[in-house]
């Protein structure tokens, strides 16, 4: 199977985000035939919730849909590098490829901060790819947090 990015979504999941007055950070899980199977925009204001965030949104509807906590051969798209909660999560659900998009050098936990996926005891590490779409969604972040200021 080629490679295809479902990037567009999950920008546009990031974007429902940041009208709710979330971060705007959107997460889009693919199945291993590139159908998507969940997607989800930040949410911890909203459910009062700091694990609300969308990767784990999207994770946890994604398990749902496939009647398991792991999801072998699933491909992960997310607007933002992932925090170290976060990656984590994608380890545990056995994610196959993480996708993303803006780095995150204050919060990241993929290429920057603890750097999950090179831990000694992380159980399993994805594939990753970085840097997609990350101009936009690094503009989709500069202008909610400009916005703010």
């Amino acid at each position: 199977m080629s490679f295809r990015t479902h990037m567009e979504q999950a920008l546009s999941e990031a974007r429902a985000a940041a009208r709710r007055g979330e971060v705007p950070v959107g997460a889009v899980v693919a199945d291993p035939q590139g159908r998507v199977v969940a997607a989800a925009g930040n949410r911890t204001r909203e459910l009062m919730d700091p694990t609300a965030h969308a990767e784990i949104l999207a994770l946890r509807a994604a398990c749902r849909a496939a009647g398991s906590e792991r999801l072998p051969g699933h491909s992960l798209y997310v607007t933002l590098e992932p925090c170290p909660m976060c990656a984590a999560a994608i380890g545990f659900a056995r994610i196959a490829r993480l996708c993303y998009g803006a780095a995150d050098p204050k919060s990241g936990g993929v290429a920057h901060g603890v750097r999950v996926f090179t831990h000694p005891q992380c159980h399993h590490a994805p594939e990753v790819c970085d840097g997609i779409a990350a101009q936009a969604a690094e503009a989709l972040l500069r202008d909610f947090f400009a916005a703010r200021r």
